[in-house]
């Protein structure tokens, strides 16, 4: 059995954040671990950006600093994630090593100066990330402050270089083994595209017009299994001192960049870094996405690798975080599955690119209100030990494949207006406005677990999900799809009929005539609501139920779909009807709320035996929690009634 965030947590929700103490004298070290023990810090990442500090010329070590920071750290009782560097190449890399360096779509070179800027598949660059990484676990596998590996940091790099190329075509030819194969997926008789020898492969550069769609879809795989090589290079070198501690990378939220259901299976811990706007007024519904999402992968707890106790720098206004929102948003993350919880960074930087992003301690210092929040934070946390290790209940599940979105969102499609991750979020919206808990699942997944499972888009979708879709709704399962699943397979080839016949068949759709996308702020009449972003000129089969669309040319049509315990919606209902269609289809399915009867903006979310109410409204509620509770976060005892203030928690045990 691989090792897992227990091992590191040892019965405690770990707190901290990254250090990157390097970036100050000596001296100031003191005073972190003093306010560290004051904030309840019990983890902290070192390392993440520290290659240049560590290999100052190329060979050379320089752990000293290391091994006092790693003394430091164990003498106060503060564990550490150590970090590999590999994020951020020193200098001397790319000027000694032009092939280290990444160029994009248009052949330009992404230059030292910043990070994230090396090749994937240069040799060089992943001969030298090995061989520090190798040194660093050599010299700290047995140092009683480790507690767990981060491998880099935000894997995200793409690269069209002629490396990069030589890579592409031996994953192509793993894939496909003739290029016979090959022209076939990617349809290649269009535009006289076809390839006569694997040399003539290249990554997709700058076109006269429209790329290949099935060329550009391998290209993300290849590049999320490229850098995916990276990372379990990388793992393996520490697995190998250290087989009895968790490894880790951090995932950034939702991004498309990398196959994340597929990366979370080679993790031993699944983490992620959440910064949703404090002025976003769904912020909330945001940042439990990403944790329901994130706690999916993970099949269980989870590490909130990074937040901000206050203001981010990479936004075009960046707003700090009002009284208390960091206080819900970091148990909100508990409630979710998160066991850990951390922020970019510890102290806040004087100097760099990051130097208004906040930090637990900020430029106020100790008195400032950021780190006397965190104090609250970090004392509260500690009080919640026994929910470590515990599970989150759902029993709706939301499919999302990173295939379909890398499909889904290239150009040359109807509308440009339909955003896979917008259209992903407005359904999650609606299930956490309707207080319906929910997991993420691949559609290829086992879904007999779940009452009601949905479809927010599903673009492209293999043999092999369809038929697990069909078979959970043979077996009494309900599902509900929204519009363009099912087009394509996984090649890009759009299915005879624009929708696999089997699908049609489920949801009851004879013919679907024509796509008919919407217009940026252009709705659909349809009974009882207004849908918006798309809609189909669809004929129904015989005995399909429908909701249909009112006035223009899909007048009488069918919008919404229902055959049996599958449906179809062929647009996007407004947020306020997509909630009730959805709350009203899992109420038949029996999938119920937490609670019933919740104030406006009050979450409940039930982990373990423990109740979580989070207020995300600023005048006091009194919610209606039948029978006796204790609150773990006042040690108060609740009898039917809770009354939570602004952005008020409560973590209520029977």
């Amino acid at each position: 059995m691989k090792p897992a965030l227990a091992t590191a947590g040892r019965g405690r929700l770990l707190f901290g954040g990254d250090y990157n103490p390097e970036q100050w004298p000596e001296e100031t070290w003191q005073e972190d671990v003093r306010l560290m023990k004051d904030a309840s810090v019990n983890s902290v990442t070192l390392g993440v950006f520290s290659w240049a500090r560590l290999e100052p010329r190329p060979g050379e070590r320089d752990f000293g600093w290391l091994d006092r920071l790693m003394d430091l750290m164990h003498g106060h009782g503060i564990g550490v994630v150590l970090a590999t560097p590999t994020s951020a190449p020193p200098p001397w890399m790319g000027r000694l090593h032009p092939e280290t360096l990444p160029r994009d779509a248009d052949g330009r070179i992404e230059w030292w100066g910043g990070r994230q800027h090396f090749s994937h598949s240069s040799a060089v660059y992943r001969s030298r990330a090995a061989a520090v990484t190798e040194d660093l676990a050599a010299r700290y596998a047995g140092h009683p402050a480790l507690t767990m590996w981060h491998i880099n940091n935000e894997y995200c790099t793409f690269d069209h270089g002629d490396e990069a190329a030589a890579a592409f075509r031996r994953w192509l030819r793993a894939r496909y083994g003739t290029l016979d194969a090959l022209n076939t997926a990617w349809g290649t008789a269009f535009w006289s595209q076809g390839y006569d020898t694997w040399d003539g492969v290249l990554p997709p550069r700058r076109a006269h017009y429209l790329n290949n769609p099935a060329h550009v879809l391998d290209f993300r795989r290849f590049t999320s299994d490229m850098l995916l090589e990276c990372f379990t290079a990388e793992r393996d070198i520490v697995r190998r001192h250290t087989p009895h501690l968790p490894v880790t990378t951090n995932f950034m939220p939702l991004w498309t960049g990398v196959d994340a259901w597929r990366w979370a299976e080679e993790e031993d811990v699944v983490s992620v870094d959440l910064y949703p706007d404090p002025r976003d007024p769904l912020g909330a519904q945001r940042g439990a996405l990403v944790q329901d999402l994130t706690r999916s992968q993970a099949r269980g707890p989870w590490m909130l690798m990074e937040q901000a106790a206050g203001a981010v720098n990479w936004r075009g206004v960046n707003h700090p975080k009002p009284r208390g929102l960091n206080r819900l948003w970091s148990l909100q993350a508990v409630a979710r599955g998160a066991d850990a919880v951390c922020y970019f960074q510890w102290r806040q930087s004087r100097q760099g690119a990051e130097k208004f992003h906040s930090g637990m301690l900020g430029h106020a210092g100790e008195e400032g209100r950021t780190f006397q929040e965190v104090k609250r934070i970090g004392a509260e946390l500690a009080r919640l030990g026994e929910v470590t290790g515990t599970g989150v209940t759902a029993d709706v599940a939301i499919l999302h494949d990173w295939h379909s979105w890398w499909a889904c969102g290239q150009d040359g499609r109807l509308s440009a207006e339909v955003d896979h991750a917008e259209v992903l979020n407005a359904w999650h919206r609606a299930l956490w406005e309707a207080r319906l808990t929910t997991d993420f699942a691949h559609p290829e997944h086992d879904l007999s677990g779940y009452r009601m499972v949905v479809v927010p888009q599903a673009y492209v979708l293999t043999d092999t999900a369809i038929e697990n879709l069909l078979t959970y709704v043979r077996r009494g399962g309900t599902l509900v799809s929204g519009f363009l699943t099912g087009v394509a397979d996984e090649d890009d080839r759009v299915r005879p009929g624009g929708m696999d016949a089997r699908l049609r068949g489920l949801f009851g759709i004879r013919t679907l005539h024509e796509w008919w996308p919407l217009e940026a702020g252009e709705s659909a009449g349809c009974d009882g609501f207004r849908g918006t972003l798309w809609s189909e000129e669809i004929e129904a089969e015989d005995g399909a139920g429908a909701i249909a669309y009112r006035g223009g040319e899909l007048d009488g049509l069918p919008a919404v779909l229902r055959q049996g315990r599958a449906w179809y919606l062929s647009t996007l209902p407004e947020p306020e009807a997509l909630r009730d269609l959805l709350a009203r289809i899992a109420s038949e399915a029996g999938a119920r709320p937490v609670l019933d009867g919740l104030p406006a903006d009050v979450e409940a979310v039930r982990r373990g035996e423990l109740l979580f109410l989070l207020h995300h409204g600023h005048e006091p509620v009194t919610v209606t929690v039948p029978g006796t509770h204790r609150d773990l976060l006042t040690g108060e005892t609740r009898t039917d009634r809770v009354t939570l203030g602004r952005y008020g928690v409560a973590v209520l045990k029977p």
